[in-house]
C-alpha cells in the first residue's frame, strides 16, 4: 500500500507548505501539488498523474476534501476513478475514509458543502461587481495584452498570426486590438 498525497491551492500567491507537511506527517510516501482552481478538473495535471498512478490498495490522501474538488460532480468523478483503481481516499483533517460506509457518507456531505460555498462566493462576487458598476467604479480586470505592442508590430508589417505567436497571445486577441 502506497499513500500518495495531493495538495492544492487556487492562486500562485498561496502557500502549499502547510498541506505538504501535514500529508508527509500522515505517512504519505509521495506528495504531488499544484496551484490550480478546484472548481474544475480541467488543467489539473498533478491530480491526473496521481489518478493514473494509483494501484490496488493505495490511498489518495488530502488534507481536506475542498483541496480535491469544489463541485460535487467532480468529487464523485474523482472518487469513482480512485475506486476503479482499487484504491481509497482519506483526508487528514476530516473523518473521511472511502473504505468505510460512514467515511463515504461524510465525504458526500462535505462535497455538497464545498460546492455550496463556491456558489455563495460566486454570488457575492457578482453582487460586488454589480454594485461597483452601479457606482461607476468598476474597472474590470487589468489588461494582459500590450495593445501598443500589437499596433507597433502591425505598423511594421507583421501579420496577425506572427504577432500572436511573438506575444504569446491568441490570434483573436490581436484582431480585437486591431479593431
Amino acid at each position: 500500500m502506497t499513500k500518495i498525497g495531493y495538495a492544492r491551492v487556487s492562486t500562485t500567491d498561496q502557500n502549499l507548505e502547510i498541506q505538504k507537511t501535514a500529508l508527509q506527517a500522515a505517512g504519505c510516501d509521495l506528495v504531488r501539488s499544484e496551484k490550480r482552481s478546484g472548481t474544475t478538473r480541467a488543467g489539473r495535471t498533478e491530480l491526473q498523474v496521481i489518478l493514473d498512478f494509483l494501484r490496488e490498495g493505495d490511498v489518495l490522501m488530502v488534507t481536506r476534501i475542498d483541496r480535491l474538488a469544489r463541485s460535487i460532480g467532480d468529487l464523485q468523478d474523482i472518487v469513482r476513478a480512485v475506486k476503479s483503481r482499487g484504491a481509497t481516499l482519506r483526508a487528514t483533517e476530516q473523518p473521511i475514509d472511502t473504505s468505510t460506509a460512514a467515511g463515504k457518507a461524510f465525504l458526500d456531505m462535505l462535497g455538497v458543502f464545498a460546492e455550496f460555498e463556491t456558489n455563495l462566493r460566486k454570488e457575492r462576487q457578482l453582487e460586488g461587481i454589480a454594485d461597483a458598476k452601479a457606482r461607476g467604479v468598476y474597472k474590470g480586470r487589468k489588461a494582459t495584452i500590450d495593445a501598443d505592442a500589437v499596433r507597433a508590430m502591425k505598423n511594421e508589417g507583421i501579420g496577425p498570426s506572427d504577432i500572436a505567436r511573438r506575444l504569446k497571445i491568441g490570434r483573436a486577441s490581436v484582431y480585437r486590438v486591431l479593431g
